[in-house]
């Protein structure tokens, strides 16, 4: 479990596919403890949770199967790619931003970025049934960062990006046609589950 608050910028430094359609992401992690890329451990990776399984000096190797890469926007990635980067929750840590699960339900495309003051306004399209599960005032995870949700139409949603966001995650990088990773809500998520089978 995460708290969409990203520790670190990290770097796709190698690409490797396999024949069964899974590929394995080297990423350099300076700027994470090396406490939390022991092999096994979940790392946070702009909005996936991946499981480390090589560590050497800050760079991370991570698994990713061909159903994550169909159902993410991990399956663009190319070395150069800058990732936003979390360590799982351990006992004691601040909960900041919400819970997020590091599941991603799908990938929202950026329509719009607007200059709004210090900040920039990122107005989005959720895909298929997603933006009914997106509220005024709630929480979604884009790329694994937790944020706020301005307002809510049928089609698209928007977000607003403060300095510190922009500063300190990729977010920073989006243009119109970007696409990111999405996370609804995980008590929407449930909500939603208990209406429809009650």
């Amino acid at each position: 479990m995460f708290t969409g608050i990203v520790q670190a910028i990290g770097t796709v430094i190698g690409v490797d596919a396999f024949d069964s359609g899974d590929r394995r992401l080297s990423i350099d992690t300076r700027g994470i403890a090396a406490r939390a890329l022991e092999i096994g451990a979940s790392l946070c990776v702009s909005g996936a949770c991946l499981t480390i399984v090589e560590s050497t000096k800050g760079v991370v190797a991570m698994d990713v199967s061909a159903r994550t890469l169909a159902d993410t926007v991990l399956g663009a990635w190319t070395v150069g790619q800058r990732v936003n980067l979390e360590p799982a929750l351990a006992a004691g840590d601040a909960l900041g931003g919400h819970f997020v699960m590091g599941h991603v339900d799908g990938a929202a495309e950026v329509l719009q970025v607007r200059e709004d003051g210090r900040s920039v306004e990122l107005v989005l399209s959720a895909p298929g049934e997603l933006n009914s599960f997106i509220a005024p005032k709630g929480s979604i995870a884009l790329d694994g960062v937790s944020l706020t949700v301005n307002d809510v139409s049928n089609d698209s949603f928007s977000v607003n990006l403060v300095p510190h966001t922009l500063r300190e995650t990729t977010l920073s990088d989006c243009r119109a046609g970007s696409r990111l990773n999405l996370e609804i809500d995980i008590i929407a998520r449930y909500v939603a589950r208990l209406k429809a089978t009650s």
